[in-house]
């Protein structure tokens, strides 16, 4: 038998084109804030961080204490994480509180929501 008799005729994948617009338009969506989320969530310590402060508000003291990380060290995750609006502060006496704000809070949920589920 020919090689041709043999192989049967391939049809075009072919998308609507109002689909074909919305992917193209897709492609071109900004996406630097997601890229940026992601890569703050990509560290362990600020995962830990925010599963800490999901149990409770902490003292950047406490988290010191808890990380083993010097306050400098500590300063710049705690920073990543507050640019990200992941989590807020506030001043209390002396002391300055964590705490995960409310989009911190669904995005952890969410989070581990999916890997529960086996995504």
């Amino acid at each position: 038998m020919k090689m041709q008799e043999t192989e049967k005729k391939k049809e075009p994948y072919i998308l609507p084109d109002a689909t074909t617009l919305k992917v193209h338009s897709a492609m071109e969506e900004n996406v630097e804030h997601l890229v940026s989320l992601f890569k703050v969530l990509s560290d362990p310590v600020r995962i830990h961080i925010l599963k800490a402060l999901q149990v409770s508000e902490l003292c950047v003291c406490v988290l010191v204490e808890i990380t083993d990380y010097k306050h400098s060290a500590l300063s710049y995750h705690l920073k990543l994480l507050k640019d990200a609006n992941l989590i807020d502060s506030r001043r209390d006496k002396n002391f300055q509180v964590y705490f995960l704000t409310e989009f911190g809070e669904k995005m952890l949920r969410t989070i581990e929501s999916s890997f529960k589920k086996g995504f």
